[in-house]
């Protein structure tokens, strides 16, 4: 895979009152996860090359990809590929990477999404729908020992219909 061909589509950046060792622990930790992640387990084998798995709640297999970078507690970056979501299984896969930094008593978390291919507006919507949630999920766990109520989500208008085209012209082909 050519890492350099993948651009930052999405950049989101959260403070979090909590040392760098705990935000790691808890984005690397398949427990704790399926707290902040809405019943979704983050698996990590802890190395560069090893394998990264994101499981439903029932344990199937919703994502997986390959550990890029393993640099506790300062970044991870994981390759992603959703499997067990036709039709986002035929998609290709992207890179996720949280960057960790001190911020005085706090924690600068900013996950960047990156993509190989001009991915439309309307499947990155849903992305900037969820990540959202999830980090704020993430920060209010660490921070005060809950997660948030937050009312379930579906796609956002017209991300099916942009996936199923992306699905059927192969853009990313053609790059």
């Amino acid at each position: 895979m050519d890492v350099a061909r993948f651009k930052p589509k999405t950049v989101y950046v959260i403070y979090i009152a909590a040392t760098p060792e705990k935000v790691w622990q808890a984005l690397v930790d398949a427990e704790f996860s399926r707290q902040y992640f809405f019943g979704f387990a983050v698996k990590v084998e802890p190395r560069t090359g090893g394998a990264f798995r994101i499981l439903y709640p029932d344990g199937g297999v919703h994502g997986s990809g390959e550990v890029l970078d393993w640099s506790p507690p300062r970044r991870l970056s994981c390759t992603w590929l959703i499997e067990g979501m036709p039709p986002f299984d035929q998609m290709p896969e992207c890179i996720v990477t949280y960057d960790i930094e001190p911020a005085g008593k706090a924690v600068r978390l900013t996950m960047t999404e990156s993509h190989s291919w001009d991915v439309p507006d309307a499947i990155l919507a849903g992305g900037r729908s969820g990540w959202p949630a999830v980090l704020s999920n993430l920060k209010s766990l660490l921070e005060t020992g809950n997660t948030l109520t937050l009312d379930q989500q579906g796609p956002p208008p017209g991300m099916i219909e942009a996936v199923n085209k992306a699905v059927a012209e192969k853009p990313w082909l053609a790059e």
